[in-house]
């Protein structure tokens, strides 16, 4: 089953299915990339890890004060047992996220640096800081940098434009820093098809990211999962939630035929 969306499923971004998504989305664009830029370079799948706290299950043993029949002697001192207050506590738990590096295979040195982004580096927090740190660094090296936000929810990351959009690329190419190409969309239209950055002179890939997102939505079996009579989470305006349930439609007729 194809997605019925010209360009990114909204209902992708569910907390229940991003992470799945993103694995595949950057196994499935390094096998693309692949086909076209060896021998001389070599797509690679790296990973970093983040400490992120999470809580610890409420326990499943309470202990609880009962009365006894003894009646009260008077002129006697009693003690009262306060029950405890029961809590949970924090526990660090390693993340992966994975990433994608172009590297060119006689040197080993990092030529493009693909990010597709997840919520921890657009939502505030610890993920957020660690992710623009390392943003920082690849601006400031002699490596491009793609960022491809495929997200709906959480700040963009900060660049010099004043537009919105639900989506948007950023391709940092180092000859042309600290200038660079933004590539904004919308849940209605077509994903852009990428020209991936590589050393000066070299024949630089061309990657449709309509057809990387139908390999993954159909490879994953990902229309299973999703109830289109539902809105996506975020929600959508009404008007892009209506259009949905037209495209939806057309699908079904289209199978049916």
């Amino acid at each position: 089953m194809r997605s019925p969306f010209p360009g990114m499923n909204p209902y992708l971004e569910s907390p229940a299915l991003w992470s799945e998504v993103h694995s595949w989305l950057i196994v499935e664009l390094a096998r693309m990339l692949n086909l076209h830029i060896t021998p001389k370079y070599r797509a690679a799948v790296e990973k970093r890890v983040y400490e992120q706290s999470i809580l610890v299950g409420v326990p499943d043993i309470s202990v609880t004060r009962q009365q006894t029949d003894a009646p009260v002697q008077p002129q006697t001192s009693t003690m009262t047992l306060t029950p405890p207050v029961l809590v949970e506590l924090p526990e660090l738990e390693a993340t992966v996220e994975r990433y994608l590096e172009i590297r060119e295979v006689a040197t080993g040195e990092v030529v493009t640096v693909i990010e597709i982004l997840s919520p921890k580096n657009k939502l505030s927090g610890e993920g957020r800081n660690q992710y623009l740190s390392k943003r920082t660094k690849v601006l400031s090296s002699l490596s491009h940098l793609i960022e491809i936000d495929l997200l709906r929810r959480g700040e963009p990351l900060p660049i010099q434009y004043s537009g919105t959009s639900d989506y948007r690329i950023l391709v940092s190419r180092v000859e042309q820093r600290p200038i660079a190409q933004l590539y904004p969309f919308n849940v209605r239209d077509l994903l852009p098809c990428l020209t991936i950055p590589l050393r000066a002179g070299d024949e630089e890939p061309v990657i449709d990211l309509n057809e990387l997102m139908d390999i993954v939505y159909q490879s994953a079996a990902l229309g299973l999962t999703i109830d289109y009579r539902q809105q996506p989470i975020p929600q959508l305006k009404q008007a892009d939630f209506e259009w949905i349930q037209s495209m939806v439609g057309n699908e079904k007729l289209r199978i049916e035929n």
